[in-house]
């Protein structure tokens, strides 16, 4: 596979980078004729030692391109898999995932289509704010189009989720929002008993569903990054929506409900036709595990530390209504 992704240059120019992967996919086509309908315009990104996100053409067709070395093969292999099979489902004029072009695993190599348009969070905070919430309903259609195919139901299994979230909860660095979290984390406890006997929802879902992940386009919306797709409680990804914006002070209806936006509740409530169940202790138990798993980091701006606490605040007040 491509030894260029081992670079540790974190300072390689996007020229040498570019002159980098062209050596060494021209190199690469004496032994992979279907390298020859393969264009590279340009890196979208390098980490080194990690993958390379590329953009250019397929077959005339604009196309982004990953590639990868050995030791995230199988990885690649499963989002190829994932990518492939939900195509023939989400290939309508409105709701889409990026079309499959390409798989080549002996050198690491994926294509897919690359999609017009701005991810749906940054038009958001650009947006009219009346006009904010009216995009949500559309965001929650997508991921039911998305899980519909696969949809089942089993029965609840909290417990591996909260142990998840209580490891986390260790590693959080803010005293500010330790002691939230400790108190969420009681609120949690009490509703995974109360999810005892419970079923729950369950699909094949997108597995890393936050706005940055979906495409807003002139006439659709795209989701990209399919990579952490897996077989999991369809409120997860409800939640990891939800709670992608509700730390960051987006509330696109300027009211919170479990910490969150209210109207983003009510569009995936009446999307998903959720049960009672589901509405009053399965999402608001996945938002709190949200809200526990994805830890702040030492040297996260004052601004975006201010908007979690408010978040986690507002959520343990909800889940102690919620768990009493």
């Amino acid at each position: 596979m491509c030894d260029f992704l081992y670079l540790s240059d974190t300072g390689l120019s996007e020229a040498d980078a570019l002159i980098a992967v062209q050596a060494r996919l021209d190199a690469a086509r004496a032994t992979t004729p279907a390298l020859e309908d393969v264009r590279i315009d340009e890196v979208l990104r390098i980490v080194p030692g990690k993958r390379a996100v590329l953009a250019g053409h397929w077959q005339g067709r604009r196309a982004v391109f990953r590639l990868v070395p050995p030791s995230a093969a199988e990885a690649q292999a499963r989002e190829w898999r994932e990518a492939t099979r939900i195509w023939p489902h989400m290939q309508g004029r409105r709701y889409r995932v990026p079309e499959p072009f390409l798989f080549l695993p002996g050198i690491g190599l994926m294509a897919g289509e690359r999609v017009p348009g701005v991810p749906l969070l940054e038009h958001l905070w650009h947006a009219p704010v009346e006009t904010r919430a009216a995009y949500l309903p559309d965001a929650a259609t997508w991921l039911r189009r998305y899980t519909d195919v696969s949809e089942s139901w089993q029965p609840a299994s909290p417990a591996g989720w909260l142990a998840r979230a209580e490891r986390a909860a260790q590693t959080q660095p803010h005293a500010r929002l330790q002691r939230i979290e400790s108190e969420i984390l009681g609120h949690l406890r009490k509703i995974s008993e109360m999810l005892d006997g419970a079923d729950w929802r369950v699909a094949t879902c997108h597995g890393d569903f936050h706005p940055n992940n979906l495409i807003l386009g002139p006439d659709r919306l795209t989701g990209i990054d399919l990579g952490g797709s897996a077989r999991l409680p369809v409120c997860k990804d409800i939640a990891r929506f939800l709670a992608h914006m509700g730390r960051r002070g987006l509330l696109p209806s300027g009211t919170r409900s479990f910490g969150v936006d209210a109207a983003g509740i009510t569009a995936f409530v009446e999307t998903f036709f959720l049960t009672e169940t589901e509405r009053q202790r399965t999402l608001p138990f996945f938002i709190g595990i949200e809200a526990l798993i994805r830890v702040e980091n030492p040297g996260m701006p004052r601004a975006r530390l201010r908007h979690a606490q408010m978040m986690h605040e507002a959520l343990c007040a909800d889940l102690s209504a919620a768990s009493s």
